[in-house]
């Protein structure tokens, strides 16, 4: 079983950055694509950003020059470095493994979350 560990979230101040990391564990062959998906108080969750195996990358335009997403040489953590944030930027982020190639499937997998408030 394949199994998502976000990390980083927290209170920072508005112009402030956080950084999230998501640990994918388990004997995983491959990941096609990762993202992050955050949902603001009362509003529908929404694709942040995402990463293929290839390296493209598509970000929310909300967070576009201010977001930067990227994965290790290992393929199994994405970070998103969050820049410049702004109260808007509030919401529970969640990590996002598309594609996952194991041994025995190949399905999704979301994190648990990890919670990201900017004061102003």
């Amino acid at each position: 079983q394949v199994q998502l560990e976000e990390s980083g979230g927290g209170l920072v101040q508005a112009g402030g950055s956080l950084r999230l990391s998501c640990a994918a564990s388990g004997t995983i062959f491959s990941i096609h694509a990762m993202a992050w998906y955050r949902q603001p108080p009362g509003k529908r969750r929404e694709l942040v950003a995402r990463i293929t195996t290839g390296g493209y990358s598509d970000y929310v335009d909300s967070v576009k020059e201010r977001f930067t997403i990227s994965r290790d040489n290992a393929k199994n953590t994405v970070s998103l470095q969050m820049n410049s944030l702004k109260p808007e930027d509030t919401a529970v982020y969640n990590c996002f493994a598309e594609g996952v190639l194991t041994a025995g499937n190949f399905s999704s997998y979301w994190g648990q979350g990890t919670q990201v408030t900017v004061s102003s």
